[in-house]
């Protein structure tokens, strides 16, 4: 049932991914930097608050009189600043719903992954709880509305002893110091918390991505000012607790609940939203997922170069004190409960080469239930004899749909966990011994690697830029990496192939 929902989700995700393929490069497509993009964001929300707050006045009185100062007499830079605060907040809802879809149809929340799924939730509440004391502080009648209903719905929680909603009886009731109390939650105590969070939720990662490039940065940034001087934010009238708000611009980014506590009771309310929250912590573990095999280190080839620590996506390899009595310092030490068996360490580790032939082919780090010498023996398995049309022998991510077409298309495919697993000999060593023409490289199509640095470890590795890296004897032409321009923008994998062994043939016919 899960895996139907994953399939089907996947389908729609892709009507997206591939408009933004055409127009983007994999590394400067929104779809692959959501992460880096909502924390983007926060710094624009935080930056264009500090400004705000310069201005802003924490009391009944002045509080609406403040904001319209900034929007109206000092529009050229508060009012842009006030537009950028609200587009920027509006925009991070819509990256963190895209993450959590993502990384859900993907199937990225589960096994060992489940840490970063739920300490992401209470950030999501974080984010909400900071967008709704947003609206509370510009005090106009939308902010009126706002703070009635939810202080309605925290009324139901049995941890408060008088009724908040007693406060919006009349403008008279209302202190000065719910203001200053609110400003200090929106501006200082929930930031805080937010900053934490995000560090919790990514620690664990190796080189978490936190920064989009800067062409994308530049460009998210220049839409939201345009927006914001096309159509700066703008408050209603003030608020006026006499009277309830007849007609409202309703912000369905933050406030989509609350037309619900109208009409249901806040019980009811904090039944879903507490419901939805469970489900989505639970997830990970409904149903259990089949436990993965963890890498194995073996001492007898490991000489502690800490390439495999440096590789891994998830942090689950540490370097620790040699314990076999060698002269070497150091061995790699492998962590299970962070380990997904991805064999990036295995693509990383120097003795994973194809070419020993005097020893076993067993690395200093391995994957037991796809180890380097299976990868090898499957090579020399699969080899074509020559031909007079080029030979193409195609690396496939064994969980990529690309690779299970390809092979009921009858291309000739070697599965490996992530593209990163294969070390870059692997190539060499195709090329070299002749049991292909050129090679071809689908990864996790447009970039989007299911363990995170697997297309980016494999295209610094072949530029020989990252160690290890490709031996310089080996004919980088006849290497295709199939999620790269020009063939990514050929939707069929099968025809990538194709369109590959005709470049192959040309560059022959040429030579």
């Amino acid at each position: 049932m899960i895996g139907r929902v994953h399939s089907i989700g996947r389908s729609f995700y892709e009507l997206l991914r591939r408009p933004l393929a055409r127009a983007f490069e994999s590394k400067q497509n929104p779809l692959n930097q959501l992460g880096a993009l909502t924390i983007f964001f926060c710094w624009i929300v935080l930056v264009s608050g500090i400004w705000l707050l310069i201005f802003f006045r924490t009391s009944v009185s002045a509080a609406f009189e403040s904001v319209e100062y900034l929007t109206h007499e000092q529009w050229y830079l508060g009012g842009v600043m006030r537009s950028l605060h609200r587009y920027a907040s509006d925009a991070l809802i819509i990256t963190i719903l895209l993450h959590v879809i993502k990384e859900f149809i993907f199937n990225r929340y589960r096994l060992n992954r489940w840490f970063n799924w739920v300490t992401g939730i209470p950030l999501v509440w974080m984010i909400f709880a900071l967008g709704i004391t947003g609206y509370w502080l510009v005090w106009d009648q939308l902010a009126q509305y706002v703070a009635i209903s939810t202080a309605e719905l925290l009324d139901a929680l049995p941890i408060f002893t008088d009724s908040m909603a007693g406060n919006f009886m009349s403008d008279e009731l209302l202190s000065n110091r719910f203001f200053t109390l609110m400003a200090f939650i929106h501006l200082i105590g929930l930031p805080i918390f937010l900053v934490f969070g995000i560090w919790l939720h990514v620690f664990r990662l190796n080189g978490p991505r936190i920064n989009p490039p800067r062409r994308l940065m530049a460009g998210a940034l220049l839409c939201m000012l345009l927006l914001s001087v096309i159509y700066p934010a703008i408050s209603h009238d003030k608020a006026n607790l006499a009277m309830a708000p007849q007609a409202l611009r309703f912000d369905w980014f933050y406030l989509h609940v609350y037309p619900l506590i109208q009409r249901w009771s806040p019980g009811w309310v904090w039944i879903l939203l507490v419901g939805i929250s469970v489900v989505l912590t639970i997830a990970p573990w409904a149903p259990p997922a089949k436990k993965t095999t963890v890498a194995v280190v073996d001492l007898d080839n490991c000489n502690g170069c800490k390439r495999c620590a440096d590789d891994c996506p998830f942090g689950a390899i540490e370097m620790i004190p040699r314990t076999d009595g060698t002269n070497y310092t150091h061995q790699a030490s492998v962590t299970d409960d962070l380990c997904i068996s991805c064999g990036i360490c295995v693509g990383a580790c120097p003795t994973a080469t194809p070419f020993r032939s005097k020893s076993a082919l067993v690395p200093g780090i391995d994957l037991p239930n796809r180890s380097a010498a299976s990868i090898r023996q499957d090579i020399v398995d699969q080899a074509e004899t020559p031909s007079d049309d080029p030979r193409v022998m195609i690396f496939g991510c064994r969980d990529d749909r690309q690779t299970e077409i390809v092979r009921k298309a009858g291309g000739n495919v070697v599965t490996v966990r992530c593209m990163a697993h294969l070390q870059p000999s692997y190539l060499d060593f195709v090329l070299s011994r002749g049991h292909a023409d050129g090679v071809m490289l689908l990864g996790c199509e447009n970039g989007n690697c299911d363990y995170r640095l697997g297309a980016d470890w494999t295209e610094a590795r072949i530029a020989r830029v990252r160690d290890p890296w490709l031996r310089k004897r080996t004919d980088t032409t006849k290497i295709a990496m199939g999620w790269l321009a020009p063939w990514a923008n050929i939707a069929n994998p099968v025809k990538r192939v194709g369109a590959f062994r005709d470049a192959l043939r040309v560059t022959e016919g040429d030579t």
